[in-house]
């Protein structure tokens, strides 16, 4: 009897202090709002939509975060919070969990140009960017802000301010491979898997000097320890709250055997005199990337941080968007057929784009920008508040302010893919959600509503590199292959976002070479 009535206290005890202690904490959150509320009134502003705004809502607020990133479904889900908004308000909104730090969603061109340009100074990666990223991207371009930013870009920017003949050499070297893996007569292959890795090689030949060759080994550990490291990275940085409770065992391996690959490179780069550097640097055909970083740092980690940032930029980037392409094309026979009558007009068969042709070939630029505005490679991008600072607002409506320490969730995706800025459907304008480089042929997005590789000071270096490459890859596969049938559930694919966005269920597909017959079981599949 006693045990019992000691063991009924100590529960009520327990209950009492755990009511407590969430009572406090409930309490002390919502004093961070009201100082917050407090000072943006102050600064002559008002807050976003609130998503959420107290301990209960964001709680289950971060937990759908966190669900939906485990079932690839976060950028999807950014989207459908604003367009659950009420009518004229659905381009941004904020929510807390501490009520110390806010997060702003946006989809908002006129806030993106703040963010991205105007007042760029007031944004960056920010301190918890750089802590989250900095087991994996160090001090290169893509974690830091600051002076260290721009000497970055200018370790990086002169590789890609001109076009070069070395790239070219790569992109063919590394596409015959691609094409020589691809089968014919309508065997199905899953070209997102052969795009990552001609991704893989194409980058590390240009940056090293030498590739992984995952065209010819495709159990590669390097490409392997690439996928694990992004996927776990994407968990710690979207749910940095509880970042040091996820398990990062697998993370810091794959990012050891990732560096196993680079640091022999290096080594080798950093043993050739600074003279002989010199004189690599005017021959076109062997200067390499990381020849150009040792040109300015002969500090092996300050180079390894750029070949790591590069390398994730470069291969996601271009697979994802290329996969996306031929996704899109094999439910569109008529357009796969006009973008082939273009290139053979222009090449033949056999011809070997230069950048000469690739430019006069509108229609492969269309495919590509079609492409990119449907499935941006980064559909969203992160920015922190560096200093409090105020953006725009609805149309006749205060600014919002945000203040130093939120962050900034800009849904490019989101964005493109906003009905309310496009013009009305017609004959020379599909309906937005529709694939259809023709609109590009009569339409020039306005200014902020296209970004697929940001803007501002820190729009991508590399854009004009990845957009030669990709346009390089469909020139030569529209050359060989006269159509191109899609190999299961066209309309069942969806987004995977691990830091890019790919298709999360492949690319299956049959190619035909010109006398091949399409197979006829899945013509069901095609509009």
């Amino acid at each position: 009897m006693l045990l019992s009535s000691l063991q009924s206290a100590s529960f009520t005890m327990v209950a009492s202090v755990g009511l407590a202690f969430v009572t406090i904490l409930t309490v002390l959150v919502w004093l961070r709002h009201l100082a917050s509320d407090i000072r943006i009134r102050k600064l002559g502003g008002v807050r976003a939509p609130i998503l959420a705004g107290n301990l209960l809502s964001a709680s289950k607020l971060y937990y759908e975060i966190g669900r939906n990133q485990y079932n690839n479904n976060l950028v999807a889900w950014c989207t459908a919070q604003l367009d659950n908004l009420p009518p004229g308000k659905r381009t941004f909104a904020e929510f807390s969990l501490t009520g110390s730090k806010r997060v702003l969603i946006t989809r908002d061109p006129e806030q993106i140009k703040a963010i991205l340009a105007t007042n760029i100074s007031s944004f960056g990666h920010g301190s918890m960017w750089h802590k989250l990223w900095r087991p994996f991207l160090g001090d290169g371009i893509f974690a830091v802000d600051g002076q260290l930013w721009h000497d970055s870009r200018a370790m990086i920017k002169p590789m890609f301010v001109r076009d070069r003949l070395r790239n070219l050499a790569i992109f063919d070297a590394c596409t015959n491979k691609l094409l020589s893996k691809i089968p014919s007569a309508g065997v199905t292959v899953d070209l997102k898997d052969l795009f990552y890795r001609w991704s893989m090689d194409t980058t590390t030949e240009f940056l090293l000097g030498e590739n992984v060759n995952s065209l010819d080994f495709p159990d590669n550990d390097v490409l392997n320890a690439m996928h694990v490291a992004q996927r776990i990275q994407m968990f710690i940085f979207v749910l940095n709250p509880i970042a040091p409770l996820i398990p990062k065992g697998d993370y810091y391996r794959a990012i050891r055997k990732i560096e196993e690959f680079i640091e022999p490179a290096i080594t080798r780069t950093l043993a050739i005199p600074q003279a002989r550097l010199e004189e690599l640097s005017k021959l076109d055909m062997e200067f390499s990337f990381l020849h150009s970083i040792a040109r300015y740092t002969r500090d092996p980690k300050v180079i390894r941080d750029q070949i790591m940032s590069v390398l994730l930029a470069g291969r996601d980037t271009t697979a994802a968007t290329m996969s996306w392409a031929m996704y899109e094309l094999s439910n569109y026979p008529k357009l796969w057929a006009r973008l082939r009558r273009e290139v053979i007009n222009e090449l033949g068969s056999h011809g070997t784009p230069t950048y000469e042709a690739l430019k006069d070939l509108t229609y492969v630029k269309n495919i590509l920008n079609e492409t990119l505005r449907l499935h941006p490679a980064a559909p969203l991008n992160m920015r922190s508040v560096l200093e409090t600072t105020t953006i725009p607002g609805r149309p006749g409506e205060p600014g919002v302010v945000l203040l130093k320490g939120d962050s900034v969730t800009i849904n490019t995706l989101g964005m493109h893919t906003y009905a309310d800025l496009y013009p009305p459907v017609s004959d020379t304008f599909a309906d937005p959600r529709i694939f259809s480089p023709e609109r590009w042929e009569h339409w020039t997005p306005k200014p902020w509503t296209y970004a697929p590789f940001s803007g501002g000071p820190r729009i991508c270096a590399g854009q004009n590199f990845a957009l030669t490459e990709m346009a390089f890859c469909l020139v030569r596969l529209a050359q060989r292959f006269e159509s191109i049938e899609y190999r299961g559930d066209w309309a069942a694919q969806r987004l995977r976002a691990d830091i890019i966005g790919t298709p999360a269920l492949g690319v299956h597909v049959a190619l035909y070479e010109p006398g091949e017959k399409p197979d006829l079981r899945f013509k069901r599949y095609a509009h």
